[in-house]
């Protein structure tokens, strides 16, 4: 039995990884992704709350998200999302009549300060870089990176994630 536990912290900052199960290259699909992106809106629409970077793999996510303040519930968003997504996806199930379309759970990492927010959107913008699947970040098609970029986000990958793997 897991004692993982989470921090919550209201209106706090949070990057989160999402995986498939057994990293099945489920949104590998431009049908699977406007998916996950309905998951999300409707989400959003419920509950808000701001994502400011994420990109989406054939088989994982990672999101930045920003929660309102005196908010500090990211858990329940996962999952109405997970199971939004899930409900409509073809049917996939395992042993015990359950969905298998996501891990049981997921990865967060509370936001430290202004650093921490730039190291992490940082490794959001470049995982597709890292996994092979684009040469440059502007190459992947289901990222923030562009958005992030009329902003003023840099276009190089910068030195502090080299060695980040939070996979």
């Amino acid at each position: 039995m897991s004692r993982y536990r989470r921090t919550y912290i209201e209106g706090g900052c949070y990057f989160f990884t999402v995986v498939t199960c057994r990293r099945r290259p489920l949104f590998a699909y431009p049908e699977t992704v406007a998916l996950l992106r309905s998951a999300f809106r409707k989400v959003m629409t419920e509950r808000p709350f701001t994502v400011d970077g994420i990109v989406v793999l054939p088989d994982h996510l990672h999101c930045l998200w920003l929660l309102p303040k005196g908010d500090s519930d990211f858990s329940s968003r996962w999952r109405e999302i997970k199971k939004h997504v899930s409900r409509r996806f073809p049917d996939s199930r395992n042993l015990r009549n359950e969905k298998t379309i996501w891990q049981r759970r997921f990865w967060e990492h509370a936001i430290r300060d202004e650093q921490d927010w730039r190291r992490h959107m940082d490794y959001i913008h470049f995982n597709p870089v890292k996994h092979g699947l684009a040469s440059s970040p502007p190459e992947w098609p289901w990222s923030s990176f562009l958005k992030c970029v009329e902003k003023g986000w840099g276009r190089d990958e910068p030195l502090q994630i080299a060695n980040m793997d939070l996979e």
